[in-house]
């Protein structure tokens, strides 16, 4: 990043290549479509662009990306809400059944889309992009208790979730 900033041109490629696919996986962990998710990720890289001045040397660089991943992905839900309200669906698509040779697992979106958004971030960044806790608390301006305490919630309710589902009761270690 500190490269980046004084305007070496090979310093972006290196900083889009090993971070895309994280953030990629963040923003689709969010229940984003790949289209959606894939858009936001753009609009991340060029926000990043604009502000790379605000980077500070020598501080860690993923809190502050995915600050900056966080707000455009806020920024794009509530402009999608507004839209939403304006806009007035036109046609239903029928449910269609699932096919029986189909069986049944856990729908890894479905669970997490079920958590509410600010539990769902923290697993995401915990999880799926390997950030500490540090890291989160700093990304989502708040402390390391309240991230702990929202993971924590989070994975009871996941742990219920696929206890109701069939998977069992998840020990300690994670086996059933």
């Amino acid at each position: 990043m500190e490269r980046y900033q004084q305007a070496d041109p090979e310093a972006p490629v290196v900083l889009v290549s090993a971070l895309s696919p994280s953030l990629l996986r963040f923003f689709r962990s969010q229940s984003a479509t790949l289209g959606q998710a894939e858009d936001l990720l753009q609009d991340t890289w060029l926000r990043i662009h604009r502000v790379r001045h605000t980077y500070r040397p020598g501080e860690p660089v993923l809190p502050w990306l995915y600050a900056i991943a966080r707000n455009i992905r806020v920024d794009h839900y509530r402009k999608a809400s507004r839209q939403e309200t304006r806009e007035q669906q036109v046609d239903q698509f029928p449910e269609v059944a699932a096919l029986p040779h189909e069986r049944p697992g856990v729908d890894l979106e479905a669970l997490l889309g079920s958590l509410p958004e600010s539990q769902r971030e923290v697993v995401a960044m915990l999880k799926i992009s390997g950030m500490s806790l540090e890291e989160v608390a700093r990304a989502t301006s708040s402390s390391v208790g309240s991230v702990k305490q929202k993971a924590h919630r989070a994975y009871e309710k996941l742990r219920e979730q696929l206890t109701r589902m069939g998977f069992g009761q998840l020990g300690a270690g994670g086996r059933s």
